[in-house]
């Protein structure tokens, strides 16, 4: 099983881990892409105006752009470190044994708009890089990653739990994928939920991601949710709905 997660924008500064090497990610046939973003990213990086016009952030965050200069330099961190904000606090890996961590490091990954898929494992910088962005060398990340991400994914025996937001699903199809929207129901009416997402999605995850069995089927996989005591309907061949009291 893949439990594939969303970024977040915000990130955990330095690390304990060597500069990047992209040899030892993860997915090495992501690789080519990989080293053209993060090298037109750190190059965009020397012109602190253009960087924050193409990362949509205010002359305020203009230290994102300084950490994007030292992509190739700065320490690393496994990528469920690096991650940070309310799924993740949410997920708190923090408080896994170290047999659920090791069950983690195999089940989760972090869909990237710099890396394309982040395994928990794999050591990372920090990097400011949204999933919508057009960079001014490249085009759009969405026809970058489209035709290198698609494949892999299609190649994937694993059942796949899809968690990612609307920016990143863009990034790649994965029509074999389980794709799991979190929803309120008010009388009757199903609405999706905005602040609570990303929280029920970070505990779905670490429900997934600590179980002491794989589901192999979507049915399996809706048995063990339910288990857990997470509310989910079945609303398609491969559609869940995760029924919260939140709004």
């Amino acid at each position: 099983m893949l439990v594939l997660l969303p970024p977040s924008e915000t990130k955990a500064l330095g690390g304990d881990g060597p500069s990047l090497d992209l040899d030892s990610l993860s997915h090495p046939e992501l690789t080519p892409v990989r080293r053209k973003l993060a090298d037109a990213l750190s190059e965009l990086a020397e012109d602190v105006p253009a960087s924050i016009t193409t990362l949509g952030i205010t002359p305020n965050q203009a230290d994102e752009v300084a950490r994007n200069a030292e992509l190739w330099s700065s320490p690393t961190l496994p990528g469920l470190k690096r991650y940070t904000g309310v799924l993740y606090d949410a997920l708190d890996i923090g408080s896994f044994s170290k047999a659920a961590l090791a069950k983690a490091n195999q089940r989760l990954a972090v869909a990237s708009a710099l890396f394309g898929i982040v395994k928990a494992g794999d050591r990372i910088p920090a990097y400011r890089l949204s999933g919508n962005t057009t960079m001014p060398s490249l085009g759009t990340l969405r026809s970058l990653w489209r035709p290198t991400l698609e494949p892999v994914f299609a190649g994937m025996d694993d059942l796949i739990v899809d968690l990612r937001s609307g920016a990143y699903s863009a990034l790649a199809r994965i029509p074999q994928a389980v794709d799991v929207r979190v929803v309120t129901d008010v009388g009757g009416v199903r609405k999706t939920v905005s602040h609570f997402n990303k929280s029920y999605k970070g505990k779905l995850a670490a429900v997934l991601a600590t179980a002491s069995r794989e589901p192999s089927t979507v049915d399996g996989l809706v048995k063990l949710i339910g288990k857990a005591g997470l509310r989910v309907e079945r609303t398609g061949e491969r559609k869940l709905e995760l029924v919260t009291d939140h709004q």
